[in-house]
């Protein structure tokens, strides 16, 4: 197995854990939260507030995907799709005044709001099945004979 395989692989696995933490971070947290309080609890801006790793994580997809050239087009749109639905979700909270808090949190400036929500979360559910796939395709083994 040659460098560039084993340099591949090795984005593609950092890349998928980094894409699914904030998700498996927001369920195990909803549990344990449900759990202890008695009630339904469920912190929804966590796959936003660690954006970051996020982004780390969709930039080696991105990377991956391309050395490789599977699923280009999932990872591509979904990760960019993070990144726009991101900054527009921002940028309208802040136009809005939810973000700074003049507005109160009600109608429709917080109906666009939590629709950008659940459109980032969407998107990076997506990004997490394309580092799935993409990942079964850099493991995938080959039917190479070796030559006697």
């Amino acid at each position: 197995m040659n460098q560039k395989n084993i340099l591949t692989k090795i984005m593609v696995v950092v890349g998928a854990v980094l894409v699914w933490f904030p998700i498996l971070v927001t369920i195990v947290t909803s549990i344990i939260g449900t759990i202890a309080s008695g009630e339904f609890r469920c912190d929804y801006f966590i796959p936003m507030e660690l954006f970051l790793v996020v982004l780390v994580g969709g930039i080696l997809l991105v990377w991956g995907a391309l050395r490789t050239r599977k699923w280009r087009k999932l990872i591509c749109w979904s990760f960019g799709s993070i990144l726009g639905v991101l900054v527009l979700t921002l940028l309208l909270a802040n136009v809005t005044g939810l973000a700074s808090g003049t507005t109160k949190p009600e109608g429709w400036p917080l109906a666009i709001v939590f629709a950008g929500i659940i459109l980032y979360i969407a998107a990076l559910i997506v990004l997490g099945v394309g580092a799935g796939l993409l990942l079964r395709e850099v493991f995938k083994k080959t039917d190479e004979k070796p030559t006697a």
